[in-house]
């Protein structure tokens, strides 16, 4: 199994990322509230096939913050640095949450640079929830540290009771509370706000790359049907639906996820 290496690249602001074996590139992005570890299982085990990256977006893990506020479009820009880093036209992209929004909003920008798609537990944006479940997603998460002072690891617990899901494990959690721990809190806030803005459900009968979606059965963020309605305006798009997780899907159920994005992968090499 190759050796994962990690690298500080691409300035302004450099961004940190683990990479492991050869091949054709394939992208890994964490969602709002993780990092590139997050993704670790699958650089070790899909990195046999492929020149698999996993990164920490700007302002998370070990790449630099920024200044003035986020354009939601800038984590598209960092993912074309990112491929011209390694001297590749096209990549595979994969994203879990935020991380398939930044995929689709690489796709609407840079079409020509996308070989396949895999978004899991994502969506289009917030105009898939209620006013009131789009107010309650920013209050568990901006409230606490914006108006009572607290800090991300005192968030931490709180947030990923609400992602993770029935079956998973003690550790599981843990792993997941422990990523949250390393958020930059200002770039979090950024984050935040700017997420809650975006939409990219325009893009979806554009897509004309294989795509994947993969969702979580007890996923009470992005729920299975939310998933299933992007499907159904992917033209020739796979749709799977994973038992016995929640949002966290890579973490909580990693030997079936890798399995089904393998088989994708594999489908579309070459």
């Amino acid at each position: 199994m190759p050796n994962i290496k990690t690298e500080r690249i691409l300035e302004n602001p450099a961004l940190a990322i683990d990479h492991a074996g050869e091949g054709e590139l394939l992208v890994l992005m964490h969602g709002i509230g993780g990092n590139r570890t997050n993704w670790t299982e699958q650089v070790k085990a899909l990195s046999e096939y492929f020149h698999v990256v996993a990164w920490d977006a700007r302002g998370y893990g070990d790449s630099d913050d920024y200044e003035g506020e986020l354009d939601f479009n800038d984590f598209a820009r960092d993912l074309s640095r990112v491929l011209d880093h390694f001297g590749v036209e096209k990549s595979h992209i994969a994203g879990l949450s935020m991380g398939g929004r930044i995929s689709q909003s690489f796709y609407a920008m840079y079409p020509e640079r996308v070989k396949t798609l895999s978004l899991i537990a994502t969506f289009t944006g917030f105009k898939n929830f209620t006013d009131a479940e789009k107010q309650k997603f920013i209050d568990l998460r901006l409230k606490p540290l914006v108006e009572e002072g607290k800090a991300v690891m005192d968030i931490a617990p709180v947030v990923a009771k609400t992602l993770i899901g029935p079956n998973a494990t003690e550790a599981q959690y843990q792993q997941l509370v422990d990523s949250m721990k390393c958020l930059h809190k200002e770039s979090y806030i950024k984050t935040v706000r700017a997420t809650t803005m975006f939409d990219q459900t325009a893009v979806l009968e554009k897509i004309a790359v294989p795509t994947l979606l993969v969702y979580g059965e007890n996923d009470g963020l992005t729920r299975p049907d939310l998933g299933k309605k992007m499907a159904e305006r992917i033209k020739g798009c796979e749709f799977n639906i994973i038992p016995k997780s929640g949002h966290l899907i890579n973490l909580e159920q990693p030997e079936l996820f890798t399995e089904i994005m393998r088989n994708f992968l594999l489908k579309h090499r070459g």
